[in-house]
């Protein structure tokens, strides 16, 4: 099998690589939120002031200003009038909820219309992405002309939870990398039996050179490919003993971040044609397990 100081230099390097890839994916998403909720504040704060617009065309006035929206809480936005108007409480609903359903920071959220005077609540309601749970009162009651504020709460979802899940997310992500970046560096057993790793092998009447990569018998020598040699020399180290598909298909390809599947068959396929030369040297299926380089005495 591979040893600790090739799966340090190799794998460990990759997964280093990778692991580094990754946190800066996740640093760059994160950054990529925070502009996207930006864009998203100055949107509500636009469709804010369509909602006071709508308001005072409705009143009959097409004139006057809509004041600049103030921000008086974390969630919580203020709208102002240069003009006193009336107003329709269904009229009201009906527009915020249409409106604000462009926002997509918008989940519950309740509006209070204040009277300027003394801040009283003249009128006030609550909607919820889940309608049963709308609390709207005093529908068709026409209010009288007067100074109004409408102070719109939204529930704190959008912004500061979504933030702190994707910085967990991204933690917990880091962390699954890590765990996995360890397991790959731990030095793996030998199988039992197996001999030292070495570049030099004897195969019933063959020699195989896995620095060369070839195979040698009578002096006449066939070529390997690195896959090859990998794959042959698993079975070198455990000769006559069965092999699991996957631990053939995790040592040989791992390093390149990916197990294949139905390429083992290939290889061990182009294998077999090239051990022909030594009739006692046969790769053998051991069904349901894996397989198995049988030496014959």
């Amino acid at each position: 099998m591979l040893n600790s100081r090739n799966l340090l230099s190799g794998k460990g390097k990759y997964l280093f690589g990778w692991l580094l890839l990754m946190f800066t994916a996740v640093i760059s998403v994160a950054f990529i939120i925070g502009g996207s909720d930006d864009f998203d504040i100055a949107r509500r704060e636009i469709l804010l002031r369509r909602i006071g617009h709508e308001i005072l065309l409705q009143s009959g006035d097409s004139t006057s200003r809509v004041l600049p929206v103030k921000k008086i809480a974390e969630n919580e936005y203020q709208l102002s009038f240069e003009n006193a108007f009336t107003f329709q409480p269904d009229f009201l609903v009906n527009t915020t909820q249409r409106l604000l359903a462009k926002d997509p920071l918008a989940g519950d959220y309740v509006v209070n219309v204040l009277n300027c005077a003394n801040a009283s609540v003249a009128y006030g309601y609550a909607v919820s992405k889940n309608k049963k749970d709308d609390i709207v009162s005093c529908r068709g009651r026409s209010q009288p002309i007067g100074c109004y504020l409408i102070n719109i709460k939204f529930k704190p979802r959008g912004i500061a939870i979504a933030k702190d899940g994707y910085f967990l997310g991204g933690l917990s992500f880091l962390a699954l990398v890590g765990f996995i970046f360890l397991r790959s560096v731990k030095p793996r057993k030998a199988l039992p039996g197996s001999p030292p790793p070495t570049g030099l092998f004897t195969l019933g009447s063959m020699s195989f050179d896995t620095e060369t990569r070839k195979l040698m018998m009578n002096g006449k020598t066939i070529d390997l490919t690195r896959t090859e040699t990998r794959v042959l020399r698993i079975f070198a180290l455990s000769p006559n003993e069965a092999i699991e598909r996957s631990q053939l298909q995790k040592e040989i390809w791992e390093n390149e971040g990916v197990i294949v599947g139905r390429s083992l068959d290939v290889f061990i396929s182009k294998l077999r044609k090239k051990l022909e030369l030594d009739p006692n040297l046969k790769i053998v299926v051991i069904r349901g397990k894996g397989y198995k380089l049988e030496i014959s005495a």
